[in-house]
């Protein structure tokens, strides 16, 4: 039975009131819904407006003034750059995919931490580490596909360096490591040996 989502409801006054309980809750009591996994909306009391992202994005502001932030200062400005930018509608699903990669590396450790019967915690680590690598390529790979699948940026793909004619090394040789025509001199060069 598909669970019914709890209608949360913001008054002028910033009070929130859960219509499932009858109740004012806090702000705290929100963030413990989010971590009891409830499926919840917040809306405007008087025109009804969804504004579960700015309560969310609320709850983050005030944690992230308590205790051990997790946004450093130039990620944020990272962040912010992004809008406007080219690239802001894929930042949104990149970082999207970085979380459900962090949190399956994530269960992947507890599962590993029970399973530890006869394996070195060094071992558990480096096998970890070595798929976290290759869930991360796989995440940089379709994010470089998505942005030329959206046409982002312009056409100049690299440039493969050429070798060029008649260029030679320190040896006489061709740079691209083929003899002399034949016939020249070119750094064909030596001292007579002498005893």
């Amino acid at each position: 039975m598909a669970q019914n989502t709890r209608v949360i409801k913001k008054y002028p006054n910033r009070r929130l009131y859960d219509t499932e309980i009858s109740s004012y809750i806090t702000l705290e009591e929100v963030r413990q819904l989010v971590l009891d996994g409830e499926i919840f909306e917040v809306r405007d009391a008087k025109t009804n407006d969804d504004l579960t992202r700015s309560v969310l994005l609320q709850i983050i502001a005030e944690h992230e003034q308590q205790g051990a932030p997790m946004f450093s200062v130039p990620l944020l400005t990272q962040i912010i750059r992004f809008y406007g930018d080219a690239l802001q509608g894929l930042m949104g699903p990149y970082l999207e995919r970085s979380m459900q990669v962090f949190l399956e590396q994530q269960q992947q450790f507890r599962k590993q931490l029970h399973s530890m019967v006869g394996q070195t915690p060094w071992a558990m680590f480096n096998e970890l580490t070595s798929r976290n690598m290759e869930l991360w390529q796989n995440l940089q790979r379709s994010l470089v596909e998505s942005v030329h699948a959206s046409g982002v940026g312009n056409g100049n793909g690299s440039q493969q360096a050429r070798p060029s004619a008649g260029r030679t090394d320190a040896t006489g040789n061709h740079a691209g490591g083929a003899p002399p025509p034949s016939g020249g001199a070119r750094g064909s060069h030596t001292k007579p040996t002498t005893r």
